[in-house]
């Protein structure tokens, strides 16, 4: 059947149809664009043309705008949050443990991952720890997006039974308790609530997996339960503030998009190899990279399945299907009374697909920045190097993940093609533009 715009168009006579020749002709220039061709007159530079060269800068990190506010966190950029933030990012003690922090799988010193296929903390998670470096751009956090603001992402770790581990209750009696994290918390916030009253604020219960701690939670007041949720949303939009201060820095990819655009042909030959050349000529071409992996932080933020299987002995993981039900269903989404956004701001959640076959087994794109030092790779780690990632691709089969689908097809590559493209994802690495002293404790 005959989609229905087109059909539309067919019986409008032949002036629609001439239209719509028109616009087939327009449209292949701008895809004859798109692949880098020269069009009448336009000349390109050092074997890249005009469209290829427009390619690269879009890649650029010199290309990225300035980081757009978060409506939802009012204190997203203040430097008073960014500082109790990371004070709370460093500290073990929000942990069920006593010896489990963010940085316990987002550590600075691997480019706040742990290098591990599947994250460690209180128990081993189902996931491999992503890195949070840029993803203050992101519209969705977790593999499967499901949730919509770096804030809330920092919230769910806290309470899952196999990462920090604690409760809502035993949060809010440490801020409020110790004189240092009141004192600041008060200043960014507002006067906390007097938590000592242990009848009526447990030491340790919230809305978790463990049924007395559910039951403890449950059994308190509704509106003591906002005053802890105050406090708990304050912890998150603190993280936050830290984390959206930590940022990728120039590679030498960026170095050699600049020497191109500057025309300096010196630092041109310095910059990349000529195999790495070769594998950035088929990035942006015959490998279709850029249809994924686009933009200064190399993501489009969008969510695919490409056939990764399942590790042995895990169940299917469906991915985007259940991440976005969640994401609309979490308490401090963009919608929720935690948040400060207006419903206007909230365009992601408003118009977010829900349904359909395509979000099963789909994963969120990464970034490629610093890919090369963020081993192991995919959602679960399947894949311990570059090269198994790119195998991966090149055979791109059908039939694996939990919905015997997938995006891909096949690159068809040359092992030394294979080779070539590895050897530009390596340039993608680069120091992380970062104060060092955020990079430990305060």
């Amino acid at each position: 059947m005959l989609p229905m715009t087109f059909r539309t168009l067919v019986g409008s006579g032949i002036l629609v149809l001439l239209i719509v020749i028109s616009a087939a002709c327009s449209g292949r220039l701008e895809n004859a664009a798109d692949q880098g061709e020269d069009g009448p007159g336009e000349e390109g530079y050092m074997g890249w043309s005009q469209g290829e060269l427009a390619t690269l800068q879009s890649l650029w990190l010199g290309s990225l705008p300035p980081l757009p506010p978060d409506p939802s966190n009012a204190v997203a950029d203040d430097p008073r949050a960014a500082e109790l933030g990371q004070q709370f990012f460093f500290d073990t003690r929000f942990s069920a443990n006593g010896q489990i922090s963010c940085a316990t799988c987002h550590q600075p010193g691997n480019l706040f991952t742990d290098g591990l296929p599947q994250a460690q903390a209180i128990g081993t998670t189902l996931r491999h720890a992503p890195t949070i470096v840029g993803t203050a751009y992101n519209p969705w956090f977790f593999w499967d997006g499901r949730r919509d603001s770096q804030w809330a992402q920092a919230l769910s770790p806290m309470e899952s039974p196999v990462e920090h581990g604690g409760t809502r209750t035993q949060y809010a009696h440490l801020v409020s308790e110790d004189e240092s994290y009141r004192a600041a918390f008060e200043a960014i916030f507002g006067p906390l609530p007097d938590f000592s009253d242990r009848d009526r604020f447990p030491d340790s219960a919230g809305p978790v997996e463990d049924p007395s701690l559910k039951a403890a939670w449950e059994a308190m007041d509704p509106a003591d339960q906002e005053l802890v949720n105050q406090v708990y949303t304050g912890i998150g939009k603190a993280i936050a503030a830290y984390e959206r201060q930590i940022m990728p820095g120039p590679s030498r990819f960026d170095a050699y998009v600049e020497a191109l655009m500057a025309r300096d042909e010196t630092a041109i030959k310095n910059s990349l190899s000529p195999d790495e050349v070769a594998g950035l000529r088929l990035f942006i071409g015959r490998g279709n990279c850029t249809q994924c992996h686009n933009g200064p932080l190399l993501t489009s933020n969008s969510f695919h399945s490409i056939g990764v299987p399942d590790p042995l002995g895990q169940p299917p993981d469906i991915g985007r299907f259940a991440g976005v039900q969640q994401a609309v269903a979490n308490e401090f989404n963009c919608f929720g009374q935690y948040s400060d956004a207006q419903t206007e701001d909230c365009s992601e959640l408003r118009f977010v697909k829900m349904w359909g076959e395509e979000l099963m087994g789909a994963f969120k794109v990464p970034s490629l920045r610093n890919v090369a030092e963020t081993a192991p790779y995919m959602h679960a780690g399947q894949f311990a190097t570059l090269g198994a990632v790119l195998n991966h691709y090149n055979q791109a089969p059908a039939g694996l993940g939990p919905t015997g689908h997938t995006d891909l097809l096949p690159l068809g590559f040359t092992q030394s093609e294979l080779d070539q493209l590895e050897a530009f994802l390596r340039t993608l690495s680069g120091p992380l533009n970062v104060e060092p002293e955020l990079l430990a404790p305060p």
